[in-house]
């Protein structure tokens, strides 16, 4: 493979580009932007995560991490009583207490993130407000090493995955400002495992691209300076208001596939390559490594997938890059991609390689989506923890799409990791299918 040309992703016909999209709105089954709490706090190493919520969200992210009663983790909860909920104490100043608590035992929290919940919102408490107001007090302006900002991790109205996005766009505008007639930078955006970010910082630096940073960053001291010298690769696609916050500063999107699969893969560090003037030649020799490694992985995994039918169901917004790495890569044919927002420019790409004819749904109607999947019977289900046991009683194969999030899946070097999360459960179906059999005849 590292002799010949490097394919060009966008060639045929338009793919999904202009196919109609199915627009749901209905009862939702998905998790809190809370949860990203559970990956972003081990990404930043000085940050601290403060959920102004319910005992209901502090047992969430607690079990959600697995973290240990006596282990000292960098996420909490102050938890809202029943004479906060009703107005008979004084809210802000509870907090200010918790918050002065925190940072007297903690001093080692460079950042401190005041993260609303639905219970929160829901009383109207201004997190921000709270936030400059507690930054004024711990931050460099009180003579303090502590700054402190609020995102919302509600449930309401959003999914799990908006939570990552709220909270690095709300680091946005703390990054410094860039110097005047300052070299090119590039900026990864999104919070990769460090093992990934790692393995594409070593690809870049081979392409001679070496102002390179990250967005988290993993000490909030080392955010790096954003502005019109600026060139951002999106790692995730659902950080649509970070990607506008920093297209505010004056940043530049780098438009790319994402980093899932050998062709995103490929594509995403050629949009870097070609932006920053690295030759062809170039980029084939740094690339072609990875490229054959990941192709040989994915091979094998490619005889167990082939043919094989599935639907998305919206929850992570991961869904169609992964359908068009499923069905490109590893011959899988989607029935439905359901993704719970479509921004279709950040999408337009990953669109036009999905094959025709699959249908699209945006937003979520649990009920109708049910439907639907129980008429099309795929071969495997993406979905939402709290469908996959319901749809498993009835014979159908699923994946949990929350474990694609939590797990090392961009890159080359995890393409057959990504690909092999897809192949288990049918795996495990066929293993279980004689014992299924027995059972219902039992029955």
């Amino acid at each position: 493979m590292s002799g010949s040309a490097l394919p060009t992703p966008l060639i045929g016909g338009e793919g999904c580009s202009t196919a109609p999209v199915l627009r749901e709105r209905g009862q939702r089954e998905v998790f809190c932007g809370l949860t990203g709490i559970v990956w972003l706090h081990r990404k930043m190493q000085d940050a601290f995560f403060l959920v102004v919520g319910s005992r209901t969200c502090a047992h969430l992210i607690q079990s959600a991490a697995g973290v240990m009663i006596f282990a000292e983790p960098r996420f909490g909860t102050a938890i809202m009583e029943e004479k906060d909920l009703a107005g008979l104490t004084d809210a802000n100043e509870e907090l200010d207490r918790v918050v002065d608590r925190l940072l007297a035992r903690r001093p080692d929290i460079r950042v401190l993130f005041l993260v609303g919940s639905c219970p929160s919102e829901v009383i109207k408490l201004d997190l921000s407000r709270a936030a400059a107001r507690l930054d004024a007090r711990h931050g460099p302006m009180g003579g303090g090493r502590t700054r402190v900002l609020n995102y919302s991790g509600s449930g309401i109205e959003t999914t799990f995955t908006q939570g990552e996005d709220a909270c690095l766009a709300a680091l946005v505008p703390r990054m410094p400002v860039e110097a005047p007639g300052a070299e090119p930078s590039l900026l990864i955006v999104g919070a990769l495992p460090d093992v990934v970010e790692d393995q594409f910082r070593r690809i870049f630096a081979q392409l001679g691209i070496t102002r390179v940073a990250a967005l988290p960053e993993r000490r909030h001291d080392d955010l790096p300076a954003v502005g019109p010298n600026t060139r951002f690769l999106l790692a995730q696609p659902f950080l649509g208001d970070t990607a506008r916050a920093l297209e505010d500063r004056g940043a530049k999107r780098l438009p790319a596939l994402f980093p899932f699969g050998v062709e995103g893969t490929t594509d995403w560090l050629h949009a870097a390559a070609r932006a920053f003037g690295v030759d062809e030649m170039s980029f084939r020799a740094a690339v072609a490594p990875g490229r054959e490694r990941a192709s040989r992985a994915l091979a094998a995994i490619r005889l167990e997938l082939e043919g094989k039918t599935l639907s998305f169901l919206p929850d992570s917004q991961l869904e169609i890059p992964l359908a068009r790495f499923l069905s490109r890569e590893l011959g899988m044919v989607p029935i439905e991609v359901g993704t719970p927002f479509l921004h279709r420019q950040h999408l337009s790409q990953e669109l036009a390689l999905l094959p025709e004819g699959t249908r699209l749904s945006e937003g979520q109607d649990v009920d109708r989506q049910l439907d639907r999947v129980r008429a099309d019977r795929p071969d495997l289900t993406v979905c939402g923890l709290g469908l996959a046991n319901p749809l498993e009683m009835e014979g159908l194969s699923t994946k949990w799409s929350i474990e694609l999030v939590f797990s090392p899946v961009h890159g080359f070097d995890q393409a057959a990791d990504l690909a092999a999360l897809f192949a288990r459960p049918l795996d495990r179906r066929r293993r279980l299918s004689p014992a299924l059999s027995n059972q219902r005849g039992a029955a």
